[in-house]
């Protein structure tokens, strides 16, 4: 599958604005910072392993939800 079709079959599924976390403990927005958290850094790790446009793109993605998760727990949310 490329990326163009995997981001035109994200496009159709409706956003229900649920959380799905790995793991399941005490505090759910530290859970959900601790998982955006994971998929930045491998992300990261990925772009700069592989340096290409479609690798950066989703490093950035990860990178932006784990700042809002970040922000989520800092407001006490």
């Amino acid at each position: 599958m490329s990326v163009d079709e995997l981001k035109v079959l994200l496009d159709q599924v409706h956003d229900t604005r649920e959380l799905v976390l790995r793991r399941a403990r005490w505090a759910p927005v530290f859970d959900a910072w601790l998982d955006a958290r994971e998929d930045a850094c491998d992300a990261y790790l990925d772009w700069r392993t592989r340096r290409t446009p479609d690798a950066y793109a989703a490093y950035r993605a990860a990178q932006d939800r784990e700042d809002a998760a970040q922000d989520a727990l800092a407001a006490g949310r």
